[in-house]
């Protein structure tokens, strides 16, 4: 399969935020978003999520709660992202249910991901990719890494980290399946839409 875009939000929003990720998702093709909300205590997400997780969905674009597996049911997410700190993965599953999505942050460990893969997740992330401002990643994981579990197992693989449109090109070729942006995406030079917009006519070119 060709690569995706994986979309995260900005760990800080604001009520406008609904609009611009309706035009951003609207300018090219995303399959998936991430509500990465981590500024925000549970009643301003309570308000804040449940228009994103409609909007999401009437765009076509998977939802995908971080770290927080009983959000993620509250919220009618199609899944959640946990971190090896996060809630374990037994339970994460139980709160989406055997349809739902469950993805696994595993830094550059090759261990890790197949012991993610092994539990039954439906994919593993790698990072991170390359130098970031959005966080301050506890990894680099390399396009090696990339390559080596696409060639030898079925989960699909989200690299994550430092991703923009001028180096995604890389991450591609390796072997991704997903490419995860925030930075990349929010803070591009002439908007998110457009960042969309060139990320969608990359990831096209690449299939």
């Amino acid at each position: 399969m060709s690569a995706e875009l994986y979309l995260l939000t900005p760990p800080q929003i604001g009520e406008d935020f609904a609009a611009t990720l309706r035009r951003t998702l609207n300018a090219g093709d995303v399959a998936a978003v991430q509500l990465r909300l981590k500024n925000h205590d549970e009643g301003s997400l309570d308000r804040l999520a449940p228009p994103l997780v409609q909007i999401c969905h009437e765009a076509g674009a998977m939802t995908i709660f971080n770290d927080r597996p009983d959000l993620a049911a509250r919220y009618g997410c199609g899944g959640v992202h946990i971190g090896q700190e996060d809630a374990p993965y037994a339970e994460a599953r139980s709160a989406v249910g055997a349809k739902g999505v469950v993805g696994v942050t595993c830094h550059d460990s090759r261990h890790l991901a197949m012991l993610a893969a092994e539990r039954g997740a439906d994919y593993v992330a790698f990072g991170a990719m390359f130098q970031t401002a959005t966080k301050t990643p506890k990894s680099r994981a390399s396009l090696d890494l990339l390559t080596w579990w696409s060639e030898l197992f079925e989960a699909p693989c989200v690299a994550i980290g430092g991703i923009t449109v001028d180096n995604a090109a890389d991450v591609i070729n390796a072997g991704a399946d997903y490419l995860a942006v925030s930075g990349g995406i929010w803070a591009h030079q002439d908007g998110p839409e457009k960042a969309v917009e060139q990320f969608s006519e990359l990831l096209a070119h690449s299939s």
